[in-house]
């Protein structure tokens, strides 16, 4: 079961790890792509809802993703595993953008929810505490070592 446990954060700290390589970026694109009126318009909406709604603009894009992500898994069912792939791939830097966007909009609103004030909180620390876990580890830190030398090498 020692394994099993090990696995199960090993990959989620893979997943935190895209998560925080990739949440800020695309959130930024996001804001610049809502500088188009009708999003901008929409924005604004969406940064003035009270807790409640806040929660369900939040959660709904994530559950839009469930039908995409089944047809990625139909898609490897029926031979097709690039396909899946690539559908998956898409469906995770989409979702990751517009959750990420829609949270920094509704995180007032959100943190006004004791319970889910409560929740955030120990998921930062969670987070943190698995991340110093993983940059503690001799994978990060070699890794971080050979790309500083690609990147001195570069320039």
């Amino acid at each position: 079961m020692k394994w099993l446990r090990r696995a199960a954060e090993a990959l989620l700290a893979l997943l935190i790890l895209f998560e925080e390589w990739g949440w800020e970026p695309l959130q930024q694109a996001m804001a610049r792509l809502a500088r188009l009126p009708v999003l901008r318009s929409l924005e604004r909406w969406v940064g003035r809802l009270s807790p409640g709604p806040a929660l369900a603009v939040f959660l709904v894009p994530s559950l839009m993703l469930v039908p995409v992500k089944l047809a990625a898994l139909w898609f490897i069912g029926e031979g097709q595993p690039m396909m899946g792939l690539a559908v998956l791939v898409l469906a995770k830097l989409v979702g990751t953008a517009v959750v990420a966007r829609l949270f920094a909009l509704t995180r007032p609103a959100l943190l006004r929810m004791p319970r889910f004030a409560a929740v955030y909180a120990r998921w930062v620390a969670f987070k943190a505490e698995l991340l110093a876990l993983v940059r503690d580890s001799w994978a990060w830190r070699t890794g971080r070592a050979m790309r500083l030398r690609v990147r001195r090498w570069w320039r």
